[in-house]
């Protein structure tokens, strides 16, 4: 749910008006519009270079680890779910809120990876690598919009 949505949603289960600092949160959200939709596309069009650029960078810190086997289809999955988190960082920072993180159950990804053999550690190590790379393609006004939402994704692993 956006931050639209829940304002709005909050209120009229008041059954009220929306109040003055619901209002300017609306009015700072609408005011980042444009740097959201900017650091969005960036990092959609920059997808395939963070994954790649973050899976060397993971594989150089940590080069004994599933992804980095010699198993190409290893390496294959992982990087599908590297390029998938992205794609759900930018969902969060146009949505102004970790809801789409949410929605997927972090948790339950995470017991997926416990269950799958993968270590919790290597995955919070990637997971920084892709926050580092990706950070490094926006400018400080986008990454601050999308840091904290590649924070919760290493903190959930």
């Amino acid at each position: 749910m956006s931050i639209v949505a829940k304002v709005i949603a909050q209120s009229d289960m008041s059954e009220r008006f929306l109040s003055s600092a619901e209002l300017t949160q609306l009015q700072d959200f609408f005011n980042k519009g444009s740097i959201r939709i900017s650091a969005a596309q960036k990092l959609a069009a920059n997808e395939q270079k963070i994954v790649d650029e973050g899976s060397k960078q993971f594989w150089s810190q940590c080069p004994n680890t599933p992804s980095n086997s010699g198993d190409s289809r290893k390496t294959s999955l992982c990087q599908r779910d590297q390029g998938w988190y992205i794609r759900l960082v930018s969902y969060c920072v146009l949505a102004g809120n970790s809801k789409p993180l949410e929605d997927i159950g972090l948790d339950g990804m995470r017991d997926m990876y416990v269950s799958l053999g993968i270590p919790l550690p290597n995955l919070r190590m990637a997971m920084g690598c892709l926050k580092s790379v990706g950070m490094g393609l926006l400018s400080s006004e986008e990454a601050a919009l999308a840091g904290p939402y590649f924070d919760q994704l290493v903190r959930a692993f």
